[in-house]
């Protein structure tokens, strides 16, 4: 009995173990094409479900007070498009005199360059408990900042830009030109459409359905944390099939160890420094605050970054090789954060009782 109530308690940790050993006994059913259609049933239904689920749940209250909480829309951005890029750049000048594939650490330099997700930062916050109308603010608002609208053209260190060239360029093409020598354009209006109808949509509907049921919704208490659970193990394991049968993955296996380890350690590295930035006192950020700033400062986009890349590189004979860190980045992210989320949940929760006892302390100081 003790034993079936831990797993029931652990659902989701043994849920993840479940899906990465599917994908890997069967990497087929959930690849772009197979049976399941990720392409469809992932990129549109469960980022669809994902956002309309967070509509329904949001208080329309903490959904416009996120909105105007310009600190920490900066932060999460500035980290995200600046800071990330360029100590990433940094960190491979030195990674260049190791005997690392250069392609490889240039896909590693592209990682950086990519907006934040629409889908795992937003699961992951919600499933903390943390700042979630920041979160869905800061994933869509990063993943349009990456679009551009521009002439279908591409270049690369030896050629010469071409005129007219740059018609609405934004951060993350730029920053491929200033990282790598390398800019193109991506199709926006096909992204932006995706977006608009996978995110934009859902959140609205779910938000006007709340209207009309949030009598309902306080009463009954759906639960919506175990809805975006299980759409997050659903991307859990079609992640894993794509990168279980993705053939460019068996390459050099010193470069692909390596890089799979400082992919690793980026990750928790950066989701300390931002944890530790937003936990200063003087940082005026709550608890909820740092942990959607954790999940959107380090998260990466593979649904627009793999589009770009095939864009940006078009024809180029190192492709492959340049999107693996992409590749292998994706999971570990989901993986990592899943895996930190009831450390994160306990910490949190435990952050609130402090401050909101000392808050209780000052009250009645103030009234003595």
């Amino acid at each position: 009995m003790r034993l079936l109530e831990r797993m029931r308690k652990e659902w989701f940790m043994i849920g993840i173990v479940v899906a990465i050993a599917g994908a890997k006994l069967e990497p087929s059913i959930g690849v772009n094409g197979g049976p399941l259609k990720p392409e469809i049933t992932v990129s549109y239904i469960a980022v669809a479900t994902i956002f309309f689920n967070s509509g329904l749940s949001l208080k329309t209250e903490e959904l416009t007070s996120a909105l105007v909480h310009i600190k920490l829309h900066l932060f999460i951005q500035i980290f995200t498009l600046a800071f990330f890029p360029a100590t990433i750049w940094l960190f491979l000048q030195l990674l260049s005199i190791t005997p690392i594939n250069e392609w490889l650490l240039k896909g590693l330099q592209t990682v950086g360059c990519m907006p934040p997700p629409v889908s795992s930062a937003v699961i992951l916050t919600k499933a903390v408990g943390g700042n979630e109308a920041a979160a869905i603010f800061n994933s869509a608002f990063g993943s349009f900042l990456a679009t551009e609208n521009c002439c279908q053209e591409q270049t690369w260190k030896h050629e010469k830009p071409k005129h007219n060239f740059w018609h609405g360029i934004v951060i993350t093409p730029l920053l491929l030109l200033l990282f790598l020598g390398s800019s193109s354009s991506v199709p926006f209006t096909s992204i932006f459409s995706q977006l608009f109808m996978t995110v934009v949509v859902p959140l609205i509907i779910g938000q006007i359905v709340r209207r009309y049921i949030k009598d309902w919704l306080e009463r009954k208490k759906p639960p919506f944390g175990a809805v975006s659970s299980t759409v997050l193990l659903m991307i859990i394991y079609t992640t894993f099939c794509d990168t279980f049968s993705n053939p460019n993955i068996d390459l050099d296996k010193f470069s692909l160890i390596l890089i799979l380890f400082i992919i690793f350690s980026i990750q928790l590295s950066f989701m300390l420094l931002t944890f530790l930035f937003s936990t200063r006192n003087n940082s005026g950020f709550t608890p909820a605050d740092t942990v959607a700033i954790i999940f959107c400062s380090t998260h990466k986009s593979l649904t627009l970054g793999i589009p770009m890349l095939k864009i940006v590189f078009a024809g180029h004979e190192h492709l492959s090789l340049i999107s693996v860190p992409l590749l292998i980045y994706h999971p570990v992210q989901i993986l990592l954060g899943s895996v930190l989320v009831p450390t994160i949940k306990s910490w949190m929760v435990s952050r609130q009782k402090i401050l909101s006892s000392s808050e209780h302390h000052v009250v009645l100081s103030y009234r003595e």
